[in-house]
């Protein structure tokens, strides 16, 4: 049964690939500034941070424009973020579709990943032209990047079926993600470097966010700072741990979706 469900997975591919289209549509198209906000949200929250950790608490930079430090941090986490909502929220947001045709409903959720993505490249673009900007362009480490990417992919894909799964069941869900991605992002070193806060370094670790940020850095800033394997090995962990187990709770709760939603 297991490995039915997996093929009808890959036979409705072309489904996953309508509801990602769908998706992207619905953000881009229906909106008065349409890509802008892409935009426009996380750079407003880079210019946030870096004016209250750059000029307000005199964080160091290691040498960087602290503006670069910042949206490279930002980059990570809105790539996290916005798949984390997005897929926490799939199954309602088509609770439609889900509720009268059958297909692997795990096809919803990955489906609102390619929204993630497009808003990541937006944001890239912004990255690239302030790296011109500031004279801070990557070395070699940013042929790593893809595979940075896809961790932090991962790990959000893995939260997002828990959290998808249980919004289904308990709508509260639908108030808690945003709330928790508010608070999330202060817990995460988006406006700050780690390897300046030795004291916190370990308690920082916890974050599985924090590994995926350093190794941002790592890739892009060039030589200023050193791998950092005591964070990354974290976040190597909670991927495979949140995404085993959130596949399993999500198959495991699967066939009652309909009736719940």
């Amino acid at each position: 049964m297991e490995g039915r469900y997996w093929r009808d997975l890959w036979k409705y591919r072309e489904l996953l690939g309508f509801l990602a289209w769908r998706d992207v549509k619905v953000r881009y198209q229906q909106t008065v500034l349409g890509a802008g906000w892409a935009i426009v949200q996380p750079l407003t929250s880079v210019v946030v941070f870096w004016f209250v950790f750059g000029r307000v608490a005199k964080m160091p930079s290691g040498g960087q424009s602290y503006f670069i430090v910042v949206m490279v941090g930002q980059l990570a986490w809105q790539l996290f973020a916005n798949t984390l909502s997005n897929t926490s929220g799939s199954l309602v947001a088509s609770s439609q579709l889900v509720s009268k045709v059958y297909f692997p409903r795990l096809v919803v959720p990955l489906s609102s990943v390619l929204v993630a993505l497009v808003d990541f490249l937006f944001v890239f673009g912004i990255y690239v032209i302030a790296a011109v900007w500031t004279k801070t362009m990557p070395g070699f480490h940013a042929l790593l990047l893809p595979v940075f990417i896809a961790l932090a992919l991962v790990l959000a894909i893995g939260a997002g079926l828990w959290l998808c799964a249980l919004t289904v069941r308990f709508r509260d869900f639908r108030i808690l993600v945003p709330f928790l991605l508010q608070i999330g992002v202060f817990a995460t070193p988006v406006g700050y470097r780690t390897d300046y806060l030795n004291r916190f370094k370990e308690i920082l670790a916890i974050n599985p966010m924090t590994g995926v940020i350093d190794a941002f850095r790592w890739s892009l800033l060039g030589d200023s700072e050193a791998f950092s394997w005591n964070s990354f090995i974290p976040s190597l962990c909670w991927a495979a741990v949140l995404l085993s187990t959130g596949i399993w709770y999500f198959r495991k709760t699967e066939k009652t979706f309909a009736d719940d939603i």
